[in-house]
């Protein structure tokens, strides 16, 4: 629920769906949305919907029956979440091949995907010695927090990672495989890819690591570090609280509180991540950028677009 000082209530969603006219729903969605004042990014294609938006209370719930009527998309799955600040700049309604990219054209998630794990579930499955827990995330989302115990193929994209399974196929066999993602989406299609290989002991956190961060209390938890979302929070910690993790303005690296301790960083500028694969005219105009930025700021014109 939204409080007085969390106005905004934000909704991760997802449903896969078999969608054949999914590129009529795209204009009126985008109208519904922008009606009522709702910002974010909704993706469509023949497999569903995915996408976080933001808004007041009532407009999320108003959007949110609307999707649960389209025929298909009932049943959609959501996390919310609330912030200070509007996370958003603008409404994106876009058509896609697929609603998470992982470039396997043969799975379906619908009649494939593996068996769902509660929150309240989870820490029994990945504490049991024959369990791989596999982080299905990106190594930059990794990098400021991840399950005890979870292995990171640190890709740099969801599109490697079959190949990664492809290349680890051994440390797989006769043992259960858990997965887990931010919301549920990426997790439920890698467990549909792993089971096409012939696996049959595969599950996955249901809600994804937002769900168990809202649901598992803090001191039974097992997630260790700050929860990457793909907005202007950066991250959230337990009980969905916004984090203490930052964006390099220059790389789109999160950062924690050691990384902007470092020698490297300057707010808008360089990170640890960054600094090395930069030229100095990079950073100079990385610094006259974040000059307009905090310009615009102590001018009261609001968030500047560009960052």
């Amino acid at each position: 629920m939204t409080s007085s000082n969390q106005p905004f209530r934000v909704a991760a969603l997802y449903r896969f769906a078999r969608l054949d006219t999914f590129e009529a729903l795209r204009a009126p969605l985008a109208a519904f949305c922008c009606g009522r004042s709702i910002k974010g990014t909704l993706l469509l294609a023949h497999e569903g919907i995915n996408g976080t938006v933001a808004g007041s209370e009532q407009a999320i719930a108003q959007l949110i029956d609307h999707l649960e009527s389209i025929e298909g998309l009932a049943g959609l799955e959501v996390k919310y979440s609330s912030a200070a600040e509007m996370p958003f700049h603008r409404m994106k309604v876009r058509l896609k091949r697929e609603i998470v990219t992982m470039g396997v054209w043969d799975i379906d998630p619908t009649t494939s995907a593996g068996t769902y794990v509660a929150p309240a579930d989870w820490n029994a499955l990945i504490s049991d010695a024959n369990t791989i827990v596999i982080d299905t995330r990106n190594a930059y989302e990794v990098s400021i927090g991840t399950f005890k115990c979870a292995v990171d193929p640190d890709t740099t994209s969801f599109r490697e990672f079959p190949a990664w399974v492809e290349q680890h196929r051994g440390e797989l066999d006769g043992r259960k495989v858990a997965m887990f993602c931010t919301g549920g989406i990426r997790c439920e299609k890698a467990t549909a890819y792993v089971k096409s290989l012939g696996f049959q002991d595969v599950f996955h956190l249901r809600g994804g690591i937002l769900k168990y961060l809202e649901e598992v209390p803090a001191e039974e938890s097992l997630w260790q570090g700050e929860c990457f979302v793909f907005d202007e929070r950066v991250s959230v910690s337990h009980g969905l609280a916004e984090g203490d993790a930052e964006l390099c303005r220059a790389c789109r690296h999160p950062l924690t509180g050691q990384d902007r301790l470092s020698p490297k960083y300057a707010a808008g500028v360089s990170c640890p991540h960054c600094y090395d694969a930069r030229s100095d005219e990079d950073r100079a105009r990385y610094a006259e950028r974040q000059r307009q930025v905090e310009l615009a700021q102590a001018q009261g014109r609001g968030p500047h677009i560009g960052r």
